[in-house]
């Protein structure tokens, strides 16, 4: 488990010295005289409530663990919070890979999980109403009954909650065809620190009142407000063969080349995902599907919608044109069966040690000097630096492996090149994983003073007293 400090210094009185008295009994006294057994203080809580997927923890475990089931639960906690000056870190399903949702010492981490409702679905209006616990899985399995899907499709849909992807803009495998959270989400309730309830966004299609303080809150990761419903723009379910295709090539940058290619054809598959030697050896040795006897390097492909087949033969086209071997799954079982694959990449590559898995995206065209760089910095720090993408949109995800449960200095060196070469290349930080603790050294990088600073005000603007998910994002100011 890798440990990383997120709560800020503690407060300190007139004379510089810090508060005999901490706070802690009247929180916890308050918090269980307004919402009793959904208050958790037992250890096992506690300690998971410390870290997420990204192996991220930290120091210490954080005073209390508050399970909400409503909205007027999460108010309570704001209100008691700001009353009594304690940080609240919000949390959903704990999947989250930039330790964006962990709490530590003097913080209240407040779980959505138990918000898991489905409130209405409205096919002439082709939306959803839900609250932010309710798993994406768990959606479209309802949804798909009435002939309606909700297109986010992170490789952990099964375990993740919509409020958890809405948090970060969550991206996923569907992305090349059909945008991340952003483009799926309509409106949001959003509760403020101070327990203000805020309705952004609209129900209808097009809305251009005002600022568009529901595009904020996407990606906002918690330190604006606490996402607490949530009205989600559904799609016809995909109906129709969505044929699927196995690439196989030499080497991962002439892979890289062919999915770039693809895009400049004008091609839009709604899948494009692209896995190095690294862990095609890996993820077939953990499934037991042998794909690394067949190339070096392999990229998934699926389309669907109308003209579907002609657009997968105008792919496979181009694949071979760039070198690949190529070939179309027989059935809808063996497609189904090469994207269960590329969803075990993650606890595949766990099998091999403490996997830090990494998340920059690049212009498409950059794709394959991504791919060459980062085996260069690979090579130079003596780092394992096994690489899948999403190559339809140029996001990466390289996955530093490593022995043991600190973070050798050689992999942050390796982590500090590999992160400037992609905005070097016009790219970004985070595709889809968010900034969390894991990336904000390197905010500024990207950002530019001016706009960190702004950046900072309308921080302050939503949570003047900094009390919600202190430390994540922005560093702590010195």
């Amino acid at each position: 488990m890798i440990t990383s400090g997120t709560t800020p210094a503690r407060p300190v009185d007139d004379t510089g010295t810090e508060p005999t008295e901490p706070a802690v009994p009247d929180v916890l006294g308050r918090l269980v005289e307004a919402l009793g057994a959904k208050v958790r203080t037992d250890d096992a809580t506690l300690a998971r409530a410390r870290a997420d997927e990204s192996g991220h923890a930290t120091a210490a475990p954080p005073l209390a663990l508050v399970e909400a089931e409503d909205i007027e639960d999460v108010q309570a906690v704001c209100r008691i919070c700001t009353a009594t000056g304690t940080p609240i870190v919000t949390r959903g399903a704990g999947t989250g890979l930039a330790g964006g949702a962990i709490g530590g010492a003097g913080e209240v981490v407040l779980s959505t999980a138990r918000m898991d409702r489905i409130l209405e679905i409205s096919p002439a209006n082709r939306l959803a109403v839900v609250q932010p616990g309710v798993l994406n899985g768990a959606l479209n399995t309802v949804l798909a009954e009435r002939g309606l899907w909700w297109p986010p499709d992170p490789a952990s849909k099964d375990i993740s909650s919509v409020g958890g992807n809405i948090a970060t803009n969550a991206g996923g495998l569907l992305c090349a065809k059909y945008g991340v959270t952003r483009e799926s989400v309509l409106a949001l309730k959003v509760v403020l620190a101070d327990g203000t309830l805020i309705s952004v966004g609209h129900r209808t299609v097009k809305g251009v009142t005002g600022l568009d303080l529901c595009a904020l809150m996407i990606g906002s990761e918690g330190v604006l407000g606490i996402i607490v419903e949530c009205t989600l723009r559904l799609r016809p379910a995909i109906t129709g063969p969505v044929p699927t295709l196995g690439a196989y090539f030499d080497d991962v940058a002439a892979a890289a080349a062919a999915c770039s290619a693809v895009t400049a054809a004008h091609l839009e598959p709604a899948v494009m995902e692209l896995l190095d030697e690294p862990i095609l050896a890996q993820v077939s040795a953990y499934t037991g599907v042998d794909l690394i006897g067949r190339g070096r390097s392999f990229v998934l492909i699926q389309t669907d919608g109308p003209g579907a087949q002609q657009t997968a033969e105008a792919i496979r086209a181009v694949l071979e044109e760039n070198g690949a071997t190529v070939e179309f799954a027989r059935d809808a079982d063996e497609a189904a069966l090469l994207v269960q694959v590329r969803r075990q990449v993650h606890p595949a590559l766990t099998q091999l040690g403490t996997a830090l898995i990494e998340d920059v995206a690049v212009p498409r065209d950059r794709l394959a000097d991504m791919y060459v760089k980062i085996a260069e910095i690979a090579e130079r720090h003596g780092v394992m630096v096994p690489t899948n993408a999403h190559a339809g949109d140029g996001n990466l995800h390289p996955t530093f492996v490593f022995a043991g449960t600190e973070v050798p200095p050689r992999v942050w060196d390796a982590a500090d090149e590999l992160f400037r070469y992609a905005l070097e290349l016009g790219g970004t930080l985070t595709g889809e994983h968010g900034v969390g603790v894991l990336k904000r050294r390197w905010l500024g990088d990207e950002l530019g003073t001016d706009q960190l600073a702004l950046q900072r005000r309308i921080k302050a603007a939503f949570d003047p007293d900094g009390l919600l998910n202190p430390g994540k994002v922005f560093a702590p100011a010195e």
